[in-house]
């Protein structure tokens, strides 16, 4: 019969089925064999982005002290309180030099990175006004007190004429070194109608050029500048030691 000849053929058709399970093709069979590889994924690039976001976050500690200390400085200041030194901004990075100490021996301007330094510049004769330089360099770095160790006086001498014999022994705590006058304007600059021996400047322990005292600073003037010292002095506390890295 029809009916008879219809159910013969159904069973026959499931008959021919392989087991569940056992097709090469069943989608259960897909889904079950490709779960694992895409857990595999997901956890590789969760990895991924965790070791991104620990390297940035190691990064931004490393670098918190240096910024909060110029935000303290020049963001977050006291309404009324003026500097006397002029900042620089954008400030200017030092210079790849090889300048040349007093006996003769070359060496890297970069040296001197690492500490504060309070610069002047003048010719190796010396006048009057670069000897007063000198003096006030010396004060203002002794008026420091227990802080005056971050700090460094240095005369960049801009010629070939030679330092007075007598000027040597004020000169003992000094960094004395010539540096190519040229090369140096390219860094430092001074104000408007002036020249670059009128300034005393101040450059921070990673060598940038930030500060420049104005000319012919008197006893007064110098005042002003010491506390404009003693605030960069705290404001950096938190990342800046006394003496240069490596070296005792």
């Amino acid at each position: 019969m029809s009916g008879s000849n219809s159910s013969d053929g159904s069973f026959a058709r499931a008959a021919s089925l392989p087991p569940e399970g056992q097709g090469d093709h069943h989608p259960l069979g897909l889904t079950v064999h490709t779960l694992p590889e895409a857990a595999d994924a997901v956890a590789s690039v969760q990895r991924t982005s965790h070791g991104r976001w620990k390297m940035l976050g190691v990064l931004l500690i490393c670098a918190a002290p240096v910024v909060a200390s110029y935000l303290t400085y020049y963001v977050i200041r006291p309404e009324g309180r003026r500097n006397y030194g002029e900042l620089i901004d954008p400030q200017r990075t030092m210079p790849e030099l090889t300048a040349t100490a007093l006996d003769g021996k070359p060496a890297p301007l970069a040296s001197l990175k690492g500490q504060w330094l309070l610069v002047s510049v003048a010719g190796g004769a010396c006048d009057a006004a670069c000897q007063k330089h000198l003096y006030l360099q010396r004060q203002l770095r002794e008026s420091l007190g227990k802080e005056k160790e971050r700090v460094d006086w240095v005369w960049l001498v801009n010629d070939e004429a030679p330092v007075p014999t007598e000027l040597t022994p004020a000169l003992q705590k000094a960094t004395v070194t010539r540096v190519d006058g040229a090369a140096l304007n390219a860094w430092l600059a001074p104000a408007a109608g002036h020249q670059l021996a009128d300034h005393l400047y101040v450059v921070d322990p990673m060598g940038n050029w930030m500060m420049r005292f104005p000319a012919a600073m008197d006893t007064a003037g110098a005042a002003k500048a010491k506390r404009d010292l003693e605030r960069l002095l705290r404001a950096s506390s938190s990342w800046d030691e006394a003496g240069r890295p490596g070296k005792p």
